[in-house]
């Protein structure tokens, strides 16, 4: 028996072993509950953190890089104001130089005026000679400057518009990644993508995966890859069916994700695999697929969408995901099998109860048999003390009467006896 204490009243209650295991039970089953959906709740919150951490960092990344083409479009302004200042400052000096020799010949012929007027007119001839070969010189200088700076602003203007078109190919490129959350796409297949980003990884974080293009046509229709991953046992923890579709490679009407999910929820049925993903370009105006994965549990069970950058992130998220309720199913496992262990003990016990009952009952009548026979043995030798002790009071007195006997009591009356045991006196004392 096993006694448990209320922990209000302090009254003690004694259970028996069957009370006890039941109560010990529902205690575990209880705990067990609370602990599980501790795990999966934790899980859920894992797979959320995990899916705005992959979004945050997608947008960072575009952020970082539309934050870089502005910096260096930014750059080449401050170069081409720069440039533009220089070149002024250039052209200004030049004509200062001009005008200050300009200004010094005339005072230079002012001068030469008080002289003589033959000195005065060669001088004159040789500095209005010297001047203009000088105007000549400084006007070819100048010519020279100005198609210098027109070819230098024709440059700068060429580099600038080169630039500006650069830089507008590259927010293109952003708008066309952010819509398409893919700039690998432009000149190779989304599967060949898709295949050479999970081989650059595969050693190192899919060692035991299985990972390659679905050729079986049996059931008339296949998927484009599928996906397998094992745990170091060889039991397997996590199966995909991929479907890859690139806007580029449909016909001119536009199809939507949607008219693909039917047969791929097919594929993923007849190939036996847990989850199914649509790798997807269709729809790139799309808020919804924009975001990156998107779940479609609601219409085909285990099922999403997403863009060709959340292809590894997927694999991750639900390989992991996996793992953890491989884990859970493995406690799981291990605490049905302790309670099959518990309830198979109890049966045991109970089995061991009812034959010990049974052996009990059995051995209870023989023994009250065997006492029954007892007593009756016992009033038998009773019967036999009593008649023994009957005799023996008899004997007793029977030989407290011999021990009354005397000569003279038996030859009392007796003259005949009296005669002879005189007689026999006589001849002893003879």
């Amino acid at each position: 028996m096993n006694e448990v204490k209320c922990p209000e009243c302090g009254k003690v209650i004694a259970l028996d072993e069957t009370d006890y295991a039941n109560i010990l039970k529902q205690v575990r089953d209880e705990e067990f509950k609370r602990a599980l959906a501790k795990r999966l709740e934790l899980a859920k919150e894992d797979k959320i953190k995990s899916i705005e951490i992959a979004k945050k960092n997608m947008r960072l990344e575009m952020q970082q890089d539309s934050n870089a083409k502005e910096k260096e479009i930014l750059e080449l302004k401050s170069k081409i104001d720069v440039i533009k200042i220089q070149g002024s400052l250039a052209i200004n000096q030049a004509k200062s130089s001009v005008e200050k020799e300009r200004d010094s010949i005339a005072s230079q012929l002012d001068q030469l005026k008080a002289s003589s007027q033959t000195a005065q007119q060669l001088v004159i001839n040789e500095v209005v000679s010297k001047y203009k070969e000088e105007k000549n010189e400084l006007n070819s200088k100048l010519e020279k400057a100005e198609l210098e700076k027109q070819l230098l602003e024709k440059s700068l203007k060429e580099r600038y518009e080169i630039q500006i078109k650069d830089r507008d190919q590259a927010i293109e490129r952003l708008r066309d990644m952010k819509l398409r959350l893919s700039t690998k796409m432009l000149g190779e297949s989304l599967e060949m993508h898709c295949e050479t980003e999970f081989n650059r990884i595969r050693a190192t974080a899919f060692p035991q995966a299985y990972f390659e293009k679905d050729n079986d046509v049996t059931n008339g229709s296949k998927g484009d890859f599928i996906f397998r991953d094992n745990d170091k046992l060889g039991n397997e923890v996590v199966s995909i069916m991929f479907e890859m579709k690139n806007e580029l490679c449909t016909t001119s009407t536009k199809k939507k994700n949607e008219d693909f999910l039917k047969e791929l929820n097919k594929d993923r049925i007849e190939k036996s695999c847990e989850y199914a993903v649509l790798v997807s370009l269709l729809e790139p105006e799309s808020e919804l697929y924009n975001s990156g994965i998107v779940d479609v549990s609601h219409r085909y069970q285990k099922m999403y969408v997403i863009r060709p950058q959340c292809f590894i992130p997927i694999i991750t998220l639900l390989r992991n995901a996996a793992i953890k309720s491989l884990q859970y199913k493995s406690e799981l496992a291990l605490v049905k099998s302790q309670n099959i262990d518990i309830t198979n003990f109890e049966k045991s016990l109970e089995v061991f109860k009812s034959s010990f009952g049974k052996n009990y009952s059995l051995a209870s009548r023989r023994f009250e048999t065997a006492i029954q026979e007892i007593d009756k043995s016992i009033d038998h030798l009773q019967k036999t003390k009593d008649a023994l002790l009957g005799a023996d009071r008899n004997l007793r007195l029977a030989n407290d009467k011999a021990q009354e006997v005397t000569v003279k009591k038996l030859t009392r009356n007796n003259p005949t006896m009296a005669a002879k045991f005189k007689d026999l006196k006589n001849q002893n004392a003879a």
